[in-house]
């Protein structure tokens, strides 16, 4: 039946992009990710899997801005990407904090940057601090504050790292192997603290992991990629409940759509073997 309601717009609109990393490369036809059609709806989480060197980087640097396509288009929050994005946070495998820096200020520091939180920083930064600090006790963090990255466990710095990245409140967060690095309790415990800080802001996440127990518990969606060039070969719908408690990882609708999934990347590697 015909409707009236209006259709909201995806936040995230990739349009036939594909990229090539020089002007070389393009001549030559080699690109490093093709034929990317995506659409994220608002607050939206989405995973996306693959083997290794298949493009989820080269996708990641499109998202935020950083790299433009060599053909095709690219929308987020309903307006073309033409340069970094200010309006997104990001976290990599490496915390990459500032060991002169304690805690706190590493967080603060993208206030110290992006506008309009630069241009307040010095009056507003008792403000900024109490943001901070509280985001910090939502991560588990407190009495950590004031701390110095030497004196935290990885875990703790990558808390911190994904403070960092939400503290300007990002519409979206990009994560890149964040986890990668940690051990197994570590990683499970961070996923739930990254399912809490979704559930109570619903900013939108793009996560790129090789954990498909990872991509699974936490998203919406998840995306495998083919092996370079890169495009989206699967969209796998997680159906599974909301919220989502580890104990779910021990089901067996969870196992069997981490061995699906791991299916598809084994046939594209088979395939790419044989070829």
């Amino acid at each position: 039946m015909p409707t009236d309601q209006p259709i909201a717009p995806n936040f995230v609109d990739f349009q036939d992009v594909w990229l090539a990393y020089n002007d070389e490369l393009l001549a030559a036809q080699q690109f490093a990710v093709e034929a990317i059609d995506l659409q994220v709806r608002q607050g939206e989480f989405i995973a996306i899997v693959g083997p290794s060197g298949c493009g989820k980087s080269t996708f990641m640097k499109l998202a935020t801005g950083l790299k433009m396509p060599s053909r095709g288009s690219i929308r987020i929050a309903g307006s073309p990407v033409t340069g970094p994005l200010k309006i997104s946070g990001m976290a990599f495998q490496a915390p990459s904090l500032l060991p002169w820096r304690t805690t706190v200020d590493n967080v603060l520091l993208p206030l110290e940057i992006v506008e309009p939180y630069r241009s307040n920083f010095k009056a507003q930064r008792k403000v900024y601090e109490e943001w901070a600090r509280k985001l910090l006790q939502k991560v588990g963090l407190g009495g950590y504050e004031d701390k110095f990255p030497w004196q935290l466990s990885g875990g703790m710095q990558q808390r911190a790292s994904i403070c960092r990245a939400l503290i300007h409140e990002p519409q979206m967060l990009l994560l890149d192997e964040p986890f990668g690095a940690l051990d197994a309790f570590t990683r499970e415990e961070l996923w739930c603290i990254l399912r809490d800080l979704w559930t109570e802001q619903k900013f939108n996440v793009i996560l790129v992991t090789h954990d498909l127990r990872e991509s699974v518990f936490l998203a919406d969606t998840v995306y495998v990629m083919s092996k370079s060039p890169g495009r989206f070969v699967v969209k796998r719908a997680i159906d599974l409940p909301r919220p989502r408690e580890l104990e779910v990882t021990y089901t067996k609708e969870f196992s069997d759509i981490v061995l699906e999934l791991r299916g598809h990347i084994g046939a594209i590697r088979t395939s790419k073997a044989t070829t």
